[in-house]
């Protein structure tokens, strides 16, 4: 891995170290997925405008997974959490982000529900018997 000197302005600094904080990761792993989440992006093209809290961040498997924007949590997470009948409101509460970012989650999976149930569907013929 490279290094590289990072000069942030002191308020951007503490802001990301208090949601890097939120999410139990580093800052050095935080600014690593926000700086990768933004790469994939602009590289790919494949956000869909119309849901600008998800992004697609490619996975071990190599393959686009949409994300929550600025969070390491997939949408795919989101939707089975409501299968096993969680409210957005419940699920916010549980990954401690705002609820709206939990419901245009949700509506980005029905937008996109045959992507997003192929990729469980996938994810779960992997799982151990």
């Amino acid at each position: 891995m490279t290094r590289y000197s990072l000069s942030l302005p002191p308020a951007l600094k503490r802001e990301a170290e208090q949601l890097a904080k939120k999410q139990g990761i580093s800052l050095n792993q935080f600014i690593l997925w926000s700086v990768a989440e933004k790469v994939g992006a602009l590289a790919q093209g494949v956000d869909d405008p119309d849901f600008p809290g998800i992004t697609y961040r490619r996975g071990a498997s190599r393959q686009p997974t949409p994300i929550l924007r600025g969070t390491g949590i997939r949408v795919q997470t989101i939707a089975i959490d409501t299968e096993f009948g969680m409210t957005p409101g419940k699920i916010a509460d549980e990954y401690d982000i705002p609820e709206k970012q939990v419901r245009e989650a949700l509506a980005f999976y029905e937008a996109h529900r045959a992507e997003i149930d192929a990729a469980i569907e996938a994810e779960e013929a992997l799982a151990p018997k």
